[in-house]
C-alpha cells in the first residue's frame, strides 16, 4: 500500500513548514556562538571588560534563540519516523548514523555548554569560561556538519549499497558518507551563511543603538567585529555557493539545468539567464534576459564544455527507466524466491537504474506493461519545478552579493572614528531579515532541486511516505503552523525585548552573585569579578 498524491504533498508540506520555521533560528545559533567567543577572547587577552559587557549582552540574545531552536529542531527527527516510514525504513541503516553522532557528541555537548557558558561568569575563571564558550560554538557547528552529512547522503548517496533481499540501502563506508564532497561543501556553505546571518544581525542592533545614542561604547566596538567577521564570511558564502554548485551541477545535471531554466542544451560558450520567466508545460522560456558567456563560466569553469538541457535529460531519464525495468521486475522475483540466481544476476546488471523503475511504478503498478506514454510521464516527473527553483536560486544570490555590499559599507563605517547619526544607521537595522531570507530561499533551491527523490536516483518522494489519512496530516499540518507561529512570535517578543531594555549597567549583578567565590592568585585564572 502506497500513500495517496495528497498524503505525499501534505507530508512535504508539514517538513518544508517545520524545516523552514527551525532553519530561521539555526544560521543565528552557528553566528553568533563564534561571535560571542571572539569577544569573550579578547575580553580574556586585553582585561578589557567592555568586552565582557558585550559577550554577556549578545550572550541573551544568542539563549534564547538557542532554545527555540531546540525547541523547533527535535520534532524533525521524529517526523521521519512518523511521516516518512517507508524512507526511514529505506535509508535507516545510513541516515541513522550521522543523526545519532549529531545526537550524542554535538547536540549533548552544545546543550551543556550552553548552560555553563549563561550561568558560569562568576563561577569559572576566565580562562574556563573562555574554553566553555569556544566548545559551544564547537558543539553548534558540529551539530550542523552531522545533519548536512545526512543531507548530502539524499543529494548525492554516497557510502551505502542496496541489499535486493533486504530491500534496502546499507552502509558500507563511513568514510565516504562523511567526505561525500556534496556534504562537506554545503557544511561550509551553511556555516558561513550563518556566520554571515549573525554579523548583520549584531551590526543592525548595534547601529541602532548608535542612532538612539545608547550604549555607544557597547554599540562601536560590537559593530565593528561583526562588520569584519561577517565581510570576511560574506567572501566565503560566495566562493562556496560556487564549489557547491560546481559539485550539484555534475552530480545534479536536473538541478542545474532547472535552476538556470535551460531546456535546451546549450553549446559552449553557454548564456546565463539573468531574468526568464520559465514554463513548464511549454518547456521553454517565455521571456528571459541572457548575459553571453557567463552560464560556462559558472557552472563549467571553462568555455567548451557544453550543458545538457532539460529536453535532453528527460530523453535520458526515459532510457534510465526502461533500463531499470528488468531490475524491478528481478527484485520482485528474489523478493519470492531469494535464491532465483537467474533473478540476481539480471538485477546486478541494472540495479543502477532500480530508482528510476521506482519512479514509473506510480504509472504502471506492473512495470513490464508500461506503456510509452506512461514512462514518458515518469521521465517527465523526474524535473523539478522550475520556476520555483529558477526564482528561489537568483533571491539567493541577489541577497548574498546585497548582504556584501552591506558588509563592506558596514566596516568602513565602523572605522570612523565620529558615529554619527547617518543614513547607514537608519537603514542597518532593517537589513536584519535579509541573511534569513537568503538562507531559506537556499533550502528551497537545494530541497526542491532534488525533487523527484528523498534520495537521489534511488528512492523517489511518492514512495517515501507514510500512509496517512489526509484529514490526519491537515491536522497535524495545521498545528504545527500554529505552534511553530507562537515559537517566532516568542522570539520576536523577547529578542525585541532584551534589545529595548539593553545591556546590564556596569556594577550590576548580571549574570550572578560574587558572594562566596574563592579568590584565584594568577589574574587569568580569577573567577570572572569584574
Amino acid at each position: 500500500m502506497v500513500p495517496s498524491d495528497l498524503v505525499v504533498d501534505l507530508s512535504r508540506w508539514q517538513f518544508a513548514a517545520t524545516a523552514l520555521y527551525h532553519f530561521l533560528f539555526v544560521p543565528l545559533t552557528l553566528g553568533l556562538s563564534f561571535i560571542l567567543a571572539a569577544m569573550e577572547t579578547v575580553y580574556v587577552t586585553t582585561g578589557r571588560k567592555i568586552y565582557k559587557e558585550m559577550a554577556q549582552f549578545w550572550g541573551k540574545l544568542f539563549a534564547i534563540n538557542f532554545a527555540l531552536g531546540v525547541a523547533t529542531g527535535l520534532t524533525m527527527e521524529f517526523e521521519f519516523g512518523t511521516n516518512w516510514s517507508t524512507y526511514s525504513y529505506y535509508v535507516g541503516d545510513v541516515f541513522g548514523a550521522p543523526l545519532a553522532v549529531e545526537g550524542l557528541m554535538a547536540f549533548f555537548m552544545e546543550s551543556t555548554f550552553v548552560g555553563m557558558m549563561l550561568l558560569g561568569w562568576h563561577r569559572l575563571s576566565r580562562v574556563q569560561h573562555l574554553t566553555v564558550t569556544w566548545l559551544v560554538a564547537l558543539g553548534s557547528n558540529l551539530s550542523a556538519l552531522w545533519i548536512l552529512v545526512a543531507n548530502g547522503f539524499m543529494q548525492d548517496p554516497q557510502g551505502a549499497t542496496f541489499n535486493p533481499f533486504t530491500q534496502r540501502l546499507e552502509l558500507t563506508s563511513f568514510v565516504h558518507l562523511l567526505f561525500n564532497p556534496d556534504a562537506q561543501a554545503k557544511f561550509v556553505h551553511t556555516s558561513l551563511a550563518g556566520y554571515v546571518t549573525a554579523a548583520i544581525f549584531v551590526v543592525g542592533i548595534s547601529a541602532w543603538y548608535l542612532g538612539k545614542g545608547r550604549h555607544v561604547e557597547l554599540a562601536r566596538r560590537s559593530l565593528r567585529m561583526a562588520a569584519l567577521f561577517g565581510v570576511l564570511s560574506s567572501v566565503g558564502v560566495i566562493t562556496l555557493g560556487d564549489a557547491l554548485g560546481f559539485i550539484d551541477g555534475g552530480r545534479q545535471p536536473t538541478k542545474l539545468a532547472a535552476m538556470e531554466g535551460l531546456w535546451e542544451t546549450e553549446q559552449a560558450p553557454a548564456s546565463f539567464n539573468a531574468i526568464a520567466f520559465p514554463s513548464q508545460d511549454e518547456q521553454r522560456n517565455l521571456y528571459s534576459i541572457k548575459i553571453p558567456y557567463l552560464l560556462s563560466i559558472l557552472v563549467k569553469h571553462d568555455l567548451s564544455t557544453p550543458i545538457v538541457g532539460i529536453k535532453q535529460l528527460e530523453q535520458e531519464a526515459a532510457q534510465r527507466i526502461k533500463n531499470g525495468i528488468p531490475a524491478l521486475t528481478a527484485l520482485e522475483a528474489i523478493q519470492q524466491n531469494p535464491d532465483n540466481k537467474q533473478a540476481l544476476a539480471t538485477f546486478d546488471a541494472h540495479k543502477q537504474d532500480l530508482g528510476y523503475a521506482f519512479l514509473l511504478k506510480r504509472y504502471a503498478p506492473d512495470v513490464a506493461k508500461a506503456t510509452p506514454a506512461q514512462i514518458e510521464k515518469a521521465a517527465k516527473d523526474t524535473i523539478p519545478e522550475v520556476w520555483i527553483l529558477f526564482w528561489s536560486f537568483r533571491l539567493m544570490v541577489a541577497a548574498g552579493f546585497a548582504m556584501l555590499i552591506f558588509l563592506v559599507f558596514a566596516t568602513l563605517y565602523s572605522l570612523k572614528t565620529d558615529c554619527r547619526r547617518t543614513g547607514f544607521l537608519k537603514i542597518a537595522p532593517w537589513f536584519i531579515p535579509v541573511p534569513f531570507f537568503a538562507c531559506e530561499m537556499g533550502w528551497v533551491t537545494a530541497e526542491v532541486g532534488r525533487q523527484p527523490w528523498t534520495v537521489y536516483e534511488q528512492l523517489p518522494t511518492w514512495i517515501s511516505a507514510s500512509t496517512h489519512s489526509a484529514s490526519y496530516m491537515i491536522f497535524s499540518l495545521t498545528g504545527f503552523v500554529l505552534l511553530y507561529t507562537s515559537f517566532i512570535v516568542v522570539e520576536m517578543y523577547l529578542m525585541t525585548k532584551f534589545v529595548r531594555k539593553g545591556p546590564d549597567e556596569p556594577g550590576s549583578q548580571a549574570g550572578g552573585s560574587l558572594a562566596g567565590q574563592p579568590v584565584f592568585a594568577h589574574p587569568l585564572l580569577a573567577p570572572n569579578r569584574d
